[in-house]
């Protein structure tokens, strides 16, 4: 072997690589997200999660409780609320994920000790507010310490998913995954391909706008996106009895709004893309920061202020909260309206660029 002949195949590959821009961009740049994501934007502590707070005692120690349960930093309480209704509907809208109820009798209840002097009620469908929850049963409250009866002071009532079952969790989760990377990574490919094989040139020469191209190419994924929900939905009731308390014609709805965000950032790649290589590349560089800040498996709450507005920016975080409050909490597109229309608005702009990219010329 002649080093000579190997060293200038291996500068020829550096020489290529260095031309290579988005490739070279995605050696330096995907580490840098990982260490970013891992290291800055995902905590496993959960902190500020969204809670409402019914004092019915409105006493001195009930409202040293509510301080001490704020001062803990894991509940924002953000909401005093005044019936048990007010309850249901936060929970029902996604607008909290915890309720902390002191009942009128809560200072007979602290010095009997025979029944719980509070109460959490807490959002089942998110495991990580279920651990939070359990996380905060351990919360000492006033005059309890010598309490020796078979009764936690703090009581934890799970709601949308009693029994604690992670396929609840997990599997309207999976919808979104699952459309997120298979859809993405098929649209991303689909114009880069077109181009590599010369198609593009014949869609060119017809009298093809810019905007029908585009449909054009999202429009057959459609089937395949609701076909995929479909099964994720069949195996998800038959295998592991997961409900869908909502309106299954609502559910639809939202994935297809969000069916139509994921094709068009995956055409919207295939226009920076030059390589089929290249589109798989950007494509992956999606996936990570959709997977890791929308909720599905880090805690959002946990997340600094900057890592939940990127957040805000991805459409698999809007979606989750779409389907588990359609499928789980029994909600309607009425009550979830913010998330609906920030895929709208992710769509039409992706859409937007795409169509402003795109020209019916070749590079």
């Amino acid at each position: 072997m002649k080093t000579h002949r190997l060293l200038a195949i291996v500068v020829k590959e550096l020489r290529q690589l260095r031309r290579d821009r988005l490739t070279f961009a995605m050696i330096i740049g995907i580490p840098v997200m990982q260490l970013m994501l891992f290291g800055y934007a995902i905590n496993l502590d959960v902190r500020g999660l969204d809670a409402a707070v019914l004092d019915q005692a409105d006493t001195a120690r009930s409202r040293e409780v509510i301080d001490g349960l704020g001062a803990s930093q894991v509940l924002d309480l953000r909401y005093h609320v005044t019936t048990p209704r007010a309850i249901d509907a936060l929970l029902r809208e996604g607008r909290i994920s915890v309720a902390v109820v002191l009942p009128r009798d809560f200072e007979t209840r602290l010095e009997r000790g025979d029944r719980a002097a509070l109460q959490l009620v807490v959002d089942g469908s998110d495991q990580v507010v279920q651990a939070a929850a359990r996380q905060l049963a351990r919360f000492p409250l006033p005059d309890t310490a010598g309490w020796t009866r078979r009764v936690a002071p703090i009581e934890v009532v799970n709601f949308y998913n009693p029994e604690r079952r992670a396929p609840v969790n997990t599997v309207p989760g999976l919808i979104g995954v699952i459309l997120t990377m298979t859809l993405v990574l098929f649209t991303a490919i689909a114009l880069v391909r077109e181009r590599e094989n010369g198609n593009l040139e014949m869609l060119i020469a017809t009298p093809v706008s810019p905007w029908e191209l585009t449909l054009g190419k999202v429009l057959p994924f459609v089937a395949i996106g609701l076909v995929q929900v479909s099964v994720v939905l069949l195996l998800g009731k038959g295998l592991f009895a997961v409900p869908v308390r909502g309106s299954l014609g609502e559910l639809y709805l939202a994935a297809l709004v969000f069916i139509l965000a994921s094709l068009a950032l995956g055409i919207f790649l295939s226009t920076l893309a030059r390589s089929q290589f290249q589109a798989m590349q950007l494509a992956f560089f999606t996936f990570l920061p959709q997977i890791m800040l929308s909720g599905f498996m880090f805690p959002y709450a946990g997340m600094p202020r900057p890592a939940q507005w990127l957040a805000e920016l991805l459409p698999l975080t809007h979606f989750l909260r779409l389907v588990r409050g359609i499928m789980l909490r029994d909600a309607g597109l009425a009550d979830l309206w913010p998330s609906l229309a920030a895929l709208g608005v992710f769509t039409g702009l992706m859409l937007g660029l795409t169509v402003s990219r795109l020209r019916k010329r070749l590079d």
